[in-house]
């Protein structure tokens, strides 16, 4: 009688009794062994990331009531306060002015504007451009290259209050008249109205001495078919010759007759003096009321002086 089996299957759970009870070793540094997948690698972290990482729960700042106070009304302050809009026309970022004249009350006069931010000069044959003096603070008009340190070229809407009510309206565009512009009587009666397209009047009669009508020889401004507005004439070299104003159909205020030199622009010759409105019966014989010779030196002024007999020794260019 055989009191034992056989002894295979008793050694072979011995052995693997003893296998699962001995220490397994394991090593981070070892490299997994290839097998036919690929195996996907984290990008988004490294060892420095896992060692230094930052903690992810957020360290809350300790705030007195006071402090608590001040950033809840700075937040609501920033809330209710309106963004600032830039003032734009035509594409052109434009800045409000306003003067005042005429005293008080009823004779009181003020003049709201807009003038571009950064300068540009005016269309050289426009009949008429305008700009704000600072330093005077007046509305000018013009004559010759603007100086862009001194004054400021007018552009967007215009408006004039007398006593308090609107007697002009209009717009600028790059220091030209553009557009509508309108004059009321003080009970809000219109008196006039024109049209202009940058500086020209929309009606006018403008001549050119080139086919391409680059170069302007003459504006002969017209509204309702009649004389209205301001008038200027250049020669072949682009110089100015004649400017001055109609108003119903006649010739008023001063008109101003030009040297013409290619290397003195705008140098006045003459200064002659019109009726003071149109409305008056017309001057046909206007008064000299200055001279100035081809250095630009005045040798004649209206019951001032007279050296037009004289000979001229003045540097080129001197005003006195």
């Amino acid at each position: 009688m055989r009191l034992l089996g056989s002894p295979f299957p008793l050694l072979l759970g011995l052995l693997l009794l003893a296998g699962a009870c001995s220490r397994k070793t394991v090593s981070f540094n070892s490299k997994p062994e290839p097998t036919g997948l690929a195996v996907a690698t984290d990008t988004l972290s490294t060892t420095r990331d896992t060692t230094q990482a930052p903690s992810l729960v957020a360290k809350r700042v300790s705030l007195t009531k006071e402090q608590e106070r001040a950033a809840k009304e700075k937040e609501k302050a920033a809330q209710r306060k309106p963004k600032k809009k830039k003032n734009i026309f035509l594409g052109e970022q434009i800045k409000k002015g306003y003067v005042k004249s005429g005293g008080k009350g009823k004779n009181q006069r003020i003049e709201t504007f807009y003038y571009l931010r950064t300068f540009q000069q005016p269309n050289p044959y426009a009949p008429a451009r305008y700009v704000y003096d600072p330093k005077k603070r007046r509305i000018l008009k013009a004559n010759g290259e603007i100086d862009g340190n001194q004054f400021r070229v007018l552009h967007g809407p215009y408006k004039k209050m007398e006593g308090g009510k609107v007697v002009e309206t209009g717009y600028y565009a790059i220091g030209t008249k553009h557009l509508r512009w309108e004059t009321f009587t003080r009970d809000n009666i219109l008196l006039n109205k024109q049209h202009f397209e940058m500086g020209f009047p929309r009606d006018a009669n403008v001549t050119y001495y080139d086919a391409g009508q680059k170069q302007v020889k003459e504006v002969i401004p017209f509204v309702n078919g009649k004389l209205e507005g301001d008038y200027v004439r250049y020669n072949e070299n682009g110089q100015l010759e004649w400017d001055g104003q109609f108003e119903n159909g006649k010739r008023v205020g001063s008109w101003n007759r030009y040297w013409g030199f290619r290397n003195a622009r705008n140098r006045l010759r003459y200064e002659y003096q019109y009726g003071e409105t149109g409305y008056d019966p017309e001057v046909t014989e206007p008064l000299l009321v200055k001279e100035y010779n081809r250095n630009g030196v005045l040798i004649y002024e209206k019951d001032k002086l007279d050296k037009r007999g004289e000979p001229d020794t003045a540097r080129p260019g001197l005003k006195k």
